[in-house]
């Protein structure tokens, strides 16, 4: 199989292809089984090529947070498997609970295990490196002015190499994959936050930012920023739109329906209905970017958005498809997992799977990965224009 450059890939005429990956700790072994079904089909699909990775197939790869780790190796030409077994060893290594860490006076988890990994796997490859077979963004978000920051490796980004602007600021280019990663992962109450040399002085000093999950910003389902950084002028790729150009496929890690009754919010303290209001809005946002996704979009994957609207199967923004949209996921509810994937779980063990520092559901969300996959993902979700 011949491989693409990233240049090939961003600039290359022809459909392109997307991959999102959501936010969710120790859920993103949830994750890699969609993954690991997707690439054993597109490798099959393209002649059972041993040495097909993902990497080969989707011209952009995102992710969020747990995702970020995800999308950075698959952007490497790993193959599934290895950030499976990459997963198991995070997992049980860097979610270590101590009784002298509760997320309340400081972080429940030390930044140092995880960083000790992502060097060990990442080492010191930037943004701009070679390595990175194709386009990756890594989603992350700087706290210390409130923006969202979309890291990509685009050459024609307009903070890749800005060295025509004085040399002040500190190309993205630059930027330790380990450290980027990092930064989308530093979930607040769980990591603290990380930080980021942004320019240098004239004094030699460094303005540097603090930065947090991607996961608080509106893009933990990164699909949306995606599609934007592929088609807006501003972010240099403008890649044509249709049903027959783009196709963006969107995986989660597992969704939850916040259900309480009026008598459990009122009865809270004003620190867990903030908390609570918090979770919430995140659900909104992504509830919203779903939304969003399937009005601009030919979706046979659609989800049911709610009651009044539906899946939003006769709506179409404009009349006119932007692209092809698929969006595989669950949500972590006994009854809709007993409803669509025939899996009868005690609502006390689907609770405990909601969790995302716990490594002792590895093994369960494994499993449940596994069968969500095989009813969900199927050949006919991937138009042969975009084979490769």
């Amino acid at each position: 199989m011949q491989i693409r450059t990233r240049d090939q890939h961003l600039f290359d005429a022809g459909p392109k292809r997307l991959l999102a990956l959501d936010g969710g700790g120790v859920r993103g072994i949830f994750t890699l089984q969609y993954l690991k079904r997707l690439e054993a089909l597109l490798r099959e699909r393209l002649g059972n090529d041993p040495s097909f990775r993902l990497s080969h197939y989707f011209d952009l790869i995102g992710g969020t947070s747990t995702g970020s780790i995800i999308a950075t190796g698959l952007a490497l030409g790993w193959p599934v498997e290895k950030l499976e077994t990459l997963y198991n060893a995070l997992a049980e290594e860097v979610f270590q609970k101590s009784i002298w860490r509760q997320g309340i006076l400081q972080a429940k988890f030390p930044r140092t295990p995880l960083m000790k990994v992502l060097l060990e796997q990442f080492e010191d490859r930037t943004l701009g490196s070679d390595d990175l077979q194709t386009g990756l963004m890594i989603m992350t978000k700087r706290l210390d002015t409130g923006s969202p920051w979309p890291l990509m490796n685009n050459p024609k980004g307009r903070y890749f190499d800005p060295a025509s602007k004085k040399g002040k600021t500190i190309p993205n280019k630059n930027f330790l994959l380990r450290e980027i990663v990092r930064a989308s992962t530093a979930a607040p109450h769980y990591f603290n936050p990380e930080r980021l040399k942004i320019s240098s002085e004239r004094n030699g000093t460094f303005l540097e930012g603090a930065f947090v999950d991607g996961g608080v910003s509106p893009h933990n389902n990164p699909a949306l920023q995606l599609l934007m950084m592929a088609t807006m002028e501003g972010f240099g790729l403008k890649w044509p739109v249709g049903a027959d150009q783009l196709l963006l496929v969107s995986v989660g890690t597992g969704a939850q329906e916040l259900r309480l009754s009026t008598k459990e919010i009122m009865d809270m303290s004003s620190a867990k209905v903030a908390l609570q209001a918090l979770s919430s809005l995140m659900n909104d946002c992504d509830a919203m970017n779903q939304t969003m996704l399937q009005w601009m979009s030919r979706s046979p994957t659609a989800w049911k958005i709610d009651r009044e609207i539906g899946d939003l199967q006769g709506d179409v923004l404009g009349g006119k498809e932007m692209f092809s949209y698929l969006r595989y996921n669950v949500v972590l509810d006994r009854e809709w997992l007993r409803e669509h994937l025939q899996v009868d779980i005690k609502p006390s063990v689907v609770k405990g799977l909601q969790a995302m520092d716990n490594p002792k559901n590895m093994d369960s969300l494994a499993r449940l990965g596994k069968v969500a996959s095989r009813l969900q993902v199927h050949p006919e979700h991937f138009p042969r224009q975009f084979d490769i």
